[in-house]
């Protein structure tokens, strides 16, 4: 029993050398997998120039395409915000006015216009009607005879009044167009006129008139006067004659 050797490792070593060969070998593959990944790794974030410059525009344009579809009501899910009501925040009214107050840009001017001219007077027109009461008013159509061209000629459309003058107590005929208050007639009803009936009309009456005024200078007038019925004429014809007669003994007096 004590004969039998004891194994010596360095014999075993020396013997097998196979063993070591294969450890050794292992620690190799093992280190070049490691460098091999290292190398693929940096081989992968090394891309070039111009990939990178492609990536960053697809990048970019992605990003405009999604703000071009968010302004058609595309785009990425908008999230509502909680709305929450403020007591004390004022009503739309009162919140613009308040604005206003703080920017004086948008205050409205305050402008004040003064009138060049003080009409502090009341002007009077005369017509030198003031002095004279009316004893007849009747509406009527007047014509004036043109000898020229030997026709009737429409004068105009208004009231023929007899006016009395509170002084002297002469009488005579006025009348006015409608709207424009021209005068058409304006003479003293004297005695030599007389009233005839226009080509056997019961409404209508033609005289001469020595000194119509009616155009600013005195003027002999062939006149004509219609009326809308015989009663109206009639009337008419009442009253001139009257003024006739009053004035025949007034224009027969020397004046005053």
């Amino acid at each position: 029993m004590s004969d039998v050797a004891k194994p010596d490792p360095a014999a075993d070593q020396t013997a097998a050398p196979g063993a070591t060969l294969v450890k050794d070998e292992t620690a190799k593959v093992t280190t070049d997998k490691a460098s091999d990944k290292a190398s693929t790794t940096a081989i992968k974030d090394d891309k070039p120039i111009t990939e990178k410059a492609t990536e960053a525009a697809t990048a970019a344009a992605a990003a405009v395409k999604d703000n071009v579809f968010s302004m058609f009501g595309g785009g990425p899910a908008k999230v509502k915000k909680e709305e929450v009501d403020d007591v004390n925040e004022p009503s739309g009214s009162s919140k613009t006015k308040a604005e206003n107050e703080e920017d004086p840009e948008n205050e409205e001017p305050n402008v004040d216009f003064q009138p060049v001219v003080h009409l502090t007077e009341k002007v009077d027109t005369k017509t030198n009607e003031e002095l004279e009461e009316e004893v007849f008013m009747m509406r009527a159509k007047l014509f004036k005879f043109d000898r020229e061209s030997r026709e009737w000629k429409e004068r105009g459309t208004g009231n023929v009044r007899l006016l009395k003058h509170k002084e002297n107590g002469k009488t005579r005929l006025v009348m006015r167009r409608d709207k424009t208050l021209k005068v058409c007639a304006n003479h003293y009803v004297v005695p030599d006129m007389k009233l005839s009936t226009n080509v056997g009309s019961d409404r209508s009456w033609v005289w001469n008139a020595a000194a119509d005024v009616s155009e600013g200078e005195p003027e002999a007038q062939t006149l004509a006067i219609r009326f809308a019925n015989s009663e109206n004429a009639n009337m008419f014809k009442e009253s001139f004659i009257k003024a006739q007669q009053e004035n025949e003994a007034l224009f027969g007096k020397p004046e005053q």
